[in-house]
């Protein structure tokens, strides 16, 4: 008697917002976000660098916090309002470049978004340092002082300081 195939995993319908539009769209539930927003929604700007939640290249922001995409299934984005690298305005990388944050660009996307909500989140930034907030984005190119250089440059630019405690966040 010939084997019968098992029944695929039905699908999940999504809908969210995603770089400030509207979008819906059916999933297999083990779909991740990053897989979505790369081969799916054809935004590559997101990367896979260790599949594992380590590197933080997939970083983008679900309801205005980072997560790893990589870890992230699809289907649990229901109603989040996402942004990736591409919801970015170019703008607003100015600075971040200009003090050298970026090289090879593997990390790059990450790190932007990451740095974003860290500009965006003074609480934090009273009870920890750059270097910390940003401890989940890796990079292997540019030791890190590019990279919290134009984050502190980017956060003076927009008036909010965070405090200074005489030994700076490197």
């Amino acid at each position: 008697m010939p084997s019968t195939p098992e029944p695929k995993s039905p699908l999940i319908l999504v809908s969210l917002t995603l770089n400030g539009h509207a979008a819906e769209f059916s999933v297999d539930p083990t779909e991740r976000l990053l897989d979505t927003l790369r081969y799916r929604l054809g935004l590559p700007g997101s990367k896979e660098g260790c599949g594992e939640g380590e590197c933080g290249a997939c970083t983008v922001l679900m309801d205005g916090l980072p997560v790893n995409s990589c870890l992230v299934p699809t289907f649990q984005a229901r109603g989040s309002v996402i942004r990736t690298i591409e919801g970015v305005p170019p703008s607003e990388l100015g600075t971040l470049l200009a003090c050298g944050a970026t090289q090879c660009g593997a990390c790059t996307p990450g790190v932007v978004m990451t740095a974003n909500w860290v500009r965006s989140c003074p609480e934090a930034r009273k009870s920890h340092t750059l270097r910390e907030l940003m401890a989940g984005n890796l990079c292997r190119c540019t030791g890190y002082d590019g990279i919290i250089d134009g984050l502190q440059a980017w956060i003076d630019g927009l008036g909010t300081n965070p405090p200074n405690d005489a030994g700076g966040d490197r």
